[in-house]
């Protein structure tokens, strides 16, 4: 057994290896939300903001090393459809949380931040403008770095801007029932953080670092993992980035965002996934930097705007939720949650007979 050659490994031990690994990631990933809260209630900064400079940027690091090591061994498609198949996988993860965590109570519900809808509405734009990219081409290379990547950060950078102003001076707020649901999350989060009242904000920060580094050891392993399991079976790059991969570089928001909501921190749940999301856009220029073969967008089937314009139409859906604020559940969750399963499933199922 070898964690350097998981290749040599039989099947069965790299699925056990996958799951020890994803254990990790989940216990870091649960003390990473607890670590943010504190920061952004000891700063000031606020929750929404945290949720997705800091949660997003912490929880994106598996996804930045699975990225940067597909690209530099060539294989550009599991790269990109890792990233735009997270995409689409984390807005499905905040639907299912409806039921796994708040039951009968929906989470768009408990989220009455306008911020989260800009932070959505970025996101929409991001996905657009990549699925546009796809279709059309890389039209400038300098030195195997296309400039269409450069330009994504650029947004993203512009994007942060926004989101900090704007959080600190918001131009409307949402009106109606603000009440809180019956697990008194509110309580379970103060229990949470009185255990570290006696601890600094620096001390905090340095917990936070660790948690981070916890999830990006753990993270690129049960990635790399995913990998090599994707060779073992015979699956496509495609297929298996979109899903497998995808899956296992996801587990840090899943496990971030069900620990942020069991203590009440509805809105830096859903600006965890929605700023990760944004965040996986960015690092098609990583990803193009270590691709040394050209442009990663030329090297990507167009086919894979299919993902792209599968998380626009989910994320669509999820601002719909949060602007609707209904109080109304179908199946213990709410109908945006229900809606956004549904087209999940039936997305994946229609990308499956696109990547034969």
């Amino acid at each position: 057994m070898t964690l350097f050659d998981l290749s040599q490994n039989s099947i069965w031990l790299n699925f056990l290896l996958f799951s020890l690994f994803a254990v990790g990631v989940w216990y870091a990933g649960s003390k990473l939300s607890l670590y943010v809260d504190l920061i952004a209630d000891r700063t000031g900064i606020g929750q929404a903001f945290a949720g997705a400079l800091l949660l997003g940027g912490a929880t994106s690091l598996p996804e930045l090393a699975t990225t940067i090591s597909a690209s530099a061994s060539g294989a550009a498609e599991l790269a990109g459809n890792n990233l735009l198949g997270g995409v689409a996988m984390q807005i499905a993860v905040l639907a299912g949380m409806d039921v796994i965590c708040l039951r009968n109570r929906p989470l768009t519900f408990f989220s009455p931040k306008s911020a989260l809808i800009l932070q959505g509405i970025f996101l929409i734009l991001m996905l657009s403008l990549v699925s546009m990219i796809l279709v059309s081409g890389e039209v400038i290379t300098l030195a195997g770095i296309g400039l269409w990547p450069v330009m994504l950060a650029v947004i993203y950078g512009f994007g942060l801007w926004s989101f900090h102003r704007y959080e600190g001076d918001p131009r409307w707020e949402p009106a109606g029932e603000l009440e809180q649901p019956p697990e008194s999350s509110r309580d379970l989060k103060d229990v949470h953080q009185a255990e570290y009242q006696s601890v600094s904000t620096r001390g905090i920060i340095l917990w936070f670092s660790l948690a981070a580094c916890g999830v990006l050891f753990c993270g690129y392993l049960v990635a790399r993992t995913g990998e090599v399991l994707a060779e073992q079976t015979g699956l496509g790059q495609s297929l298996i980035g979109a899903t497998l991969v995808a899956l296992a570089t996801s587990l840090p928001e899943v496990s971030t965002t069900w620990s942020a909501i069991r203590f009440g921190a509805y809105s830096m749940a859903v600006a965890n996934i929605l700023g990760t999301n944004v965040l996986e856009v960015v690092l098609f220029l990583p990803a193009d930097i270590a691709y040394r073969d050209g442009s990663i967008i030329e090297a990507m089937d167009p086919a894979a705007s299919f993902l792209a314009a599968l998380g626009i139409v989910l994320t669509s859906i999820y601002l719909w939720g949060i602007l609707e604020r209904r109080d109304r559940t179908i199946l213990g969750m709410g109908y945006d949650s229900a809606l956004i399963l549904l087209f999940y499933l039936g997305g994946m199922g229609l990308y499956y007979t696109l990547s034969l």
